[in-house]
């Protein structure tokens, strides 16, 4: 692969993220939760692979809206006109999203909770 080949690469992942960001309010929060839930990672002495597993999630997450945001854009183009699947389409990924979502939660709350009551006593 060519530098020019290699740098063209990036620039188009970059304007999906630029477009991505400027356009779908959820991915906006979603930036905002992260970047909040890194600053605690660093904050508290979490173990490595805690921070580890925090940054897995906050990246699986993200990467689930990106997926999710581009299906839609994809199955806007069918219209449910074209088939009636197109809203169930549509409903399955934000599922798989809130799936996501939730299971790092789930996961953020037994990493981080035990160092929250700590920082009470």
């Amino acid at each position: 692969m060519s530098v020019k080949n290699l740098f063209n690469s990036f620039y188009s992942a970059f304007a999906g993220l630029k477009h991505t960001f400027k356009h779908e309010q959820n991915f906006r929060l979603q930036i905002l939760l992260a970047s909040i839930v890194l600053v605690v990672t660093f904050v508290f002495p979490l173990k490595i692979w805690e921070v580890i597993l925090v940054i897995l999630l906050l990246v699986a997450v993200l990467v689930m809206e990106l997926l999710n945001t581009a299906l839609e854009y994809f199955a806007d183009l069918l219209k449910p006109r074209l088939h009636h699947y197109v809203l169930v389409i549509k409903d399955i990924m934000a599922g798989a999203v809130l799936i996501t979502s939730l299971g790092a939660f789930i996961i953020g709350l037994i990493i981080f909770v035990p160092h929250f009551i700590g920082l009470l006593k």
